[in-house]
């Protein structure tokens, strides 16, 4: 008689609780909208216009590749039969080029396009390096004190006493003296972030360094220290998270800022090399045109410049306001 083996019965698949997560997603964005950073937000006509220009600014510059007329960055399809064409609406315009073109036929839309592109990475990449070193020192110099306070805050008060762009101009120049000269050209956009990094961390590091002597005498720090907690772990888990509010509106101002100087020290010829142009390269290029009638290869870069910075810093203004208690 054949033997039947009999199977144990196999466990209960565990079914992911989908619907808690999805109820949790939809009371947590119920509450942003109820919120009154959102309804400050959506009453100012400004802040959403700022908004919208932002973004429309961010999408077709990260979005170039894919949605600009023409690949600036492909030399084999310049035509220098095309330069100096005037913009779209003007005699000897041509709808192909709407802003019209360049001295290498280059299209001034599409440059923008990708000028813009390049301004923003240098903008966010130097923005989050200028976050990360002065809320280190900050947070380092408020909870320690003593002599590491004193020796961080001097170097401070020294490089406030100097122009960003002048800190930015010795660091570049003296990273072009220390690098050899085949490399130069290829790290030109790391050096350009570190530049304006540097010259930008002092804000964050005093901000975070006041907040953080506040913080530290608080009960809860005091009771991380009587449980045992290290100094380090009180500063990243328990004070960092509490001085983080104020850093997100200085970032927000710092990128406009940051797009400045980045624009200002392409102009000086010290930025980004000519083959990854940004908007302050443009506008460095078409400069040398101003006076002999081609007016447009400057002044559109030059706008595309101002409605960015302008924009970033409305949305600025607006959340600093937003975040303030004593204004709700």
């Amino acid at each position: 008689m054949a033997e039947h083996t009999s199977r144990a019965p196999s466990p209960p698949t565990e079914v992911v609780p989908t619907v808690g997560v999805l109820t949790r997603a939809a009371d947590s964005t119920r509450r942003f909208f109820d919120s009154d950073v959102f309804h400050s937000f959506r009453t100012s006509p400004v802040t959403v216009a700022a908004f919208l220009v932002t973004m429309l600014c961010f999408l077709a510059a990260f979005l170039a590749p894919y949605i600009a007329p023409h690949n600036t960055n492909d030399v084999s399809t310049l035509n220098l039969m095309d330069a100096f064409r005037p913009p779209a609406w003007l005699e000897g315009g041509d709808r192909t080029h709407l802003l019209g073109t360049d001295e290498q036929g280059r299209d001034v839309l599409s440059a923008i396009m990708f000028g813009m592109r390049v301004s923003l990475i240098v903008g966010f990449a130097s923005v989050a390096f200028s976050v990360v070193l002065g809320v280190g020192l900050g947070l380092l110099s408020g909870y320690v004190g003593g002599r590491v306070d004193h020796i961080i805050m001097r170097i401070a008060d020294v490089q406030l006493s100097f122009p960003a762009v002048l800190v930015a101009l010795l660091l570049f120049g003296f990273a072009k003296t220390v690098l050899p000269k085949e490399v130069q050209e290829n790290v030109a956009l790391l050096v350009l972030i570190l530049a304006i990094g540097l010259s930008n961390w002092v804000q964050f590091a005093r901000t975070v360094r006041g907040s953080t002597m506040v913080e530290k005498n608080k009960e809860y720090v005091q009771a991380a220290r009587v449980i045992g907690r290290r100094p380090f772990s009180i500063m990243v888990h328990h004070v960092l998270p509490n001085v983080m509010g104020p850093v997100l509106v200085i970032a927000t101002i710092s990128l406009a800022l940051a797009i400045l100087t980045e624009a200002t020290l392409s102009f000086l010829g010290v930025g980004v090399p000519p083959t990854q142009p940004s908007l302050g390269t443009l506008i460095r290029f078409g400069n040398d045109f101003l006076f002999s009638g081609e007016w447009w290869m400057t002044i559109f870069p030059g706008l595309a410049l101002v409605v960015l910075a302008l924009a970033v810093n409305l949305l600025g203004d607006w959340l600093r306001d937003a975040l303030n208690p004593k204004l709700r």
